[in-house]
């Protein structure tokens, strides 16, 4: 109504770029609900935190951090839980958190305007917790893009893998897939906005199946990457199982598609893997693999691995860091097993102490970094493009990112020209580290 004063939300995202697309996505459904987007908790009238359970870890951070703001409520704020822990958990969340009055699950964000009319109108506690039988995404027209150059979309939503160790089918619901269509309109409409980067985002990625039938997933990244005005496009996750040879060929024929792969491998033990529910064993994951180092172009490969699944034996840790020489990342992802509510992992036997978790972890990231030391040499001398991410003013260097997602961290002769930000450099590389790369921009 005029004159009523504007109402306003601060939102918190944690855990993966799934979730902070999602937020972006959420942003702009609040937005075109007449909210204005805060930038500090004090100044918001709504609170919410979009939150992630893949690990204990984040799901305690959100706890805690609705337990510093509980005395907020006294100023009449109100608070939400969104993402996989409000799936999760549920109406639970009401009785450890009494002032949240907003539970709402990945799966019915679509329900957020007539939630958010429930909660204007006076009701203390409103869900919104879709099950597995959903057959809708969260498309929206609304989407507050957070990056004005690299932009997000999500082509497929959910999971239907059920690794022993993972909560994502539960919170996330069922495998569904939006049409190519819509996912190629989005597309041009972010290359109309002037985005040049686009990752294509999915639990399962490669698991995308097209409704209307008209296109696989790699004919859709080989489309998506075809658009006019798109430089680069990525992909994330992908899952062994359903990673098949024509993604390498479109990746080797296509340009514009990233030379990056990540695909998580979780244990280089068919042993373990089959214990982890993951649906391949060694030998597959490694045909995959070979299939990338025969490509004509040079593809970057990345990983996942969990140390101390329960079971998980020294042997069984060898076959993972042997595992490691054989690929040659040139990255990973390491984590601790953490057991998580609902899953069948829950159930299995002789758990590993933490303190045992801790040195496989240990040992493994030394190793790591030892192959990435090593892996990161072979790119000095060379001249690669990279698109400007930022500058590190007390560095005195602009940082960059490679289509192989490597960072590289450049100097500018004295006068310039100065690349723009979000653009993209030529930078000949000059010092490798394991993280990163040294170079210099080459006019």
């Amino acid at each position: 109504m005029p004159g009523e004063p504007q109402r306003t939300f601060y939102l918190e995202t944690f855990g993966c770029q799934m979730n902070v697309h999602d937020s972006e996505k959420v942003i702009g459904t609040l937005m075109s609900q007449g909210y204005r987007q805060v930038s500090t908790v004090e100044d918001a009238d709504l609170i919410l935190y979009n939150t992630c359970s893949i690990r204990d870890k984040a799901e305690q951070k959100v706890f805690h951090r609705l337990a510093d703001y509980k005395k907020l409520q006294a100023q009449g704020k109100k608070f939400g839980v969104l993402g996989c822990v409000a799936q999760q958990e549920g109406e639970k969340i009401f009785e450890r958190a009494p002032h949240v009055s907003m539970v709402c699950g990945s799966a019915s964000y679509r329900n957020l305007p007539k939630m958010l009319v429930q909660i204007e109108a006076g009701k203390q506690r409103v869900t919104g917790l879709d099950d597995r039988k959903t057959d809708e995404c969260f498309e929206t027209e609304f989407t507050a893009r957070t990056n004005p150059h690299r932009g997000y979309i999500t082509i497929i939503e959910g999971c239907d893998k059920f690794c022993a160790y993972c909560v994502v089918p539960f919170t996330r619901g069922k495998e569904r897939s939006r049409t190519s269509d819509s996912v190629l309109a989005e597309a041009r409409q972010m290359a109309d906005l002037g985005y040049t980067e686009v990752q294509l985002l999915g639990q399962n990625v490669n698991s995308y199946k097209d409704p209307a039938g008209k296109k696989s997933f790699a004919e859709l990244l080989a489309a998506v990457a075809e658009t006019p005005g798109i430089k680069r496009v990525r992909f994330t996750t992908s899952h062994p199982r359903d990673f098949g040879r024509d993604i390498v060929e479109a990746i080797e024929s296509v340009p514009t598609l990233c030379d990056h792969v990540h695909l998580p491998v979780q244990s280089g033990s068919t042993r373990v893997l089959h214990a982890m529910q993951r649906l391949y064993n060694r030998e597959q994951y490694l045909e995959r693999i070979a299939w990338m180092k025969s490509a004509k172009r040079e593809i970057s490969i990345t990983t996942d691995v969990i140390v101390g699944f329960p079971g998980e034996t020294e042997a069984d840790f060898e076959e993972t860091l042997s595992l490691l020489d054989e690929v040659g990342y040139d990255g990973i992802f390491a984590f601790k097993y953490s057991p998580r509510p609902n899953t069948p992992a829950l159930h299995l036997a002789d758990p590993i102490s933490d303190q045992e978790k801790s040195r496989r972890l240990a040992v493994l990231q030394d190793k790591q970094k030892q192959i990435q030391m090593h892996r990161n040499q072979r790119h000095v001398g060379q001249t690669v493009e990279v698109m400007v991410e930022g500058k590190n003013e007390l560095r005195g260097q602009w940082v960059g990112r490679s289509s192989q997602n490597k960072v590289l961290n450049f100097t500018v002769q004295p006068g310039g020209p100065y690349p723009a930000i979000g653009g993209y450099a030529r930078v000949r590389t000059t010092t490798s580290f394991p993280n990163s790369l040294l170079g210099e921009m080459v006019v």
